[in-house]
């Protein structure tokens, strides 16, 4: 089987506009396919250089096939399965800064470069005071950026025109804000010029992001039948869901030079992000977590499982339309797509998601994504919710450690489990549940000062323990 290269593909050659930090598969299968998209559709006429910074050399796949590979889109989109391979031909070349800095300070000399999108992780974007000296490669991503940018502006004499468009996906609140503070703390750390500091507050922007959509991977199990449809061997083949969501706030220039959106991409640029991350962070993640321990109890191992199971279906739908939706300040139509969208994504038949994964470090999980609900709900009905009592409930069960004989894969903090298993040895089910709503570090309040909250869970967790 032929290996995919340029000397088998064509491609059109386009200015470099974006300088892409990271290779990862959430980058390639979703920037990079957005970016074809645009390039494909007309709306967009730029290529990618990618800045590989997790390793000490550039991605030796990458090179062999010429940056070329597909992205396999598979999954259900609106009812029905979807299993399509798009060739990726928009990046051109791929690079490393520990190999040779020069050479990545140079690629601030491209005049037709306009954005930088990253993906570092989430502790990526720190600022590291051991980084001192600019002529030497930083450890740190913001401090490599730091450096880029300022051989940019010594090579463009400060030339407001030549400010760049950062657009980063580092799942951190504020991730363009943070990451512009820390290249000012560079600025400062290296006693950089005034007129610098003043250039990359006024040249350049920072846009705070959201993403959204499950990229796997490289599909393992099933590469063998992709490679003999697409008909090249591919080492760098990426599956993605069919769903995807960018939501990009800033300035309206952004959105007239990176016009995703006319190409028919779920992007959206916004003046504030905070709806659509409580959106997110309640609907899809509070979904999950409000779920996970009650389907574990009874039986049910995989995200899928739980989504086509009548029992669990229905207790994830009602706590999804009845008991969450109600809680958020959005279009009523626009949540319900979204949650729509969320349970199909759920049921998504080439993804095996198990709920022992989701289930890691649940407490911390349970407080940002599901109690909010939960107390806004009682709030506006002075009613507690059945579903996501029951929730809670089941939640405080799975940590007991077993239910019914069988093992429950709690895995969290050592002192937290170990606080939980002295919980479940007090004397009754309302003793161990007013210890365990009483913590503070759990929760951030006392929850007995709930009025009925520590008796309605008594009661889920009494049901579930005589079921």
């Amino acid at each position: 089987m032929k290996t995919l290269s340029k000397s088998f593909v064509s491609r059109q050659e386009r200015p470099v506009k974006i300088l892409q930090f990271g290779n990862g598969n959430f980058l390639r299968g979703f920037t990079d396919y957005m970016v074809e998209e645009a390039n494909e559709k007309g709306v967009f006429n730029g290529n990618i250089q990618v800045v590989q910074v997790h390793s000490p050399v550039a991605d030796p796949k990458m090179i062999e096939q010429d940056c070329l590979f597909h992205v396999l889109i598979r999954g259900l989109k609106e009812g029905k399965q979807v299993d399509e391979a798009k060739l990726i031909t928009c990046i051109h070349g791929i690079s490393n800064p520990n190999e040779d800095f020069n050479t990545y300070l140079k690629l601030a000399e491209n005049p037709d470069l306009r954005f930088i999108i990253s993906n570092t992780t989430e502790s990526g974007i720190q600022f590291d005071s051991t980084d001192i000296n600019p002529d030497e490669l930083p450890s740190s991503f913001p401090g490599k950026v730091a450096a880029l940018l300022y051989r940019r502006f010594l090579h463009f004499q400060g030339d407001p025109s030549k400010g760049l468009i950062f657009i980063p996906c580092e799942l951190i609140e504020d991730n363009g804000i943070t990451l512009r503070t820390c290249i000012d703390q560079y600025a400062s750390l290296w006693k950089l010029p005034k007129a610098f500091t003043e250039w990359l507050f006024s040249a350049c922007t920072f846009c705070n992001t959201l993403v959204d959509r499950i990229v796997p991977g490289f599909p393992k199990d099933s590469i063998q039948e992709i490679q003999e449809r697409i008909g090249f061997e591919d080492k760098l083949a990426v599956m993605a869901e069919p769903f995807h969501f960018w939501a990009i706030e800033g300035p309206e220039h952004v959105k007239e030079e990176f016009p995703l959106d006319r190409a028919g991409l779920d992007v959206l640029f916004v003046k504030d992000l905070t709806p659509f991350r409580t959106r997110k962070v309640r609907i899809l993640n509070g979904g999950h977590t409000s779920m996970v321990p009650y389907a574990y109890l009874t039986g049910i191992r995989t995200v899928r499982e739980a989504v086509e199971d009548p029992v669990i279906g229905k207790f994830m739908r009602e706590v999804i339309f009845n008991e969450i939706i109600p809680t958020l300040d959005m279009p009523k139509d626009e949540l319900e797509k979204f949650a729509n969208d969320v349970l199909e994504r759920f049921a998504n038949p080439f993804i095996v998601h198990e709920l022992k994964s989701i289930a890691l470090n649940s407490i911390s999980k349970f407080k940002v994504r599901v109690l909010p609900s939960l107390l806004e709900y009682y709030e506006s009905k002075n009613l507690w919710p059945e579903k996501l009592t029951l929730a809670f409930a089941a939640l405080l069960v799975f940590y007991k450690g077993e239910y019914k004989g069988v093992e429950t894969p709690v895995n969290d903090n050592p002192s937290i489990m170990a606080e939980f298993k002295a919980a479940w040895e007090l004397g009754s089910t309302k003793e161990t549940v007013e210890k365990l709503l009483s913590e503070r570090s759990y929760w951030g309040e006392d929850l007995r000062e709930h009025e009925g909250l520590v008796e309605a869970v008594s009661k889920a967790v009494d049901e579930l323990l005589q079921a």
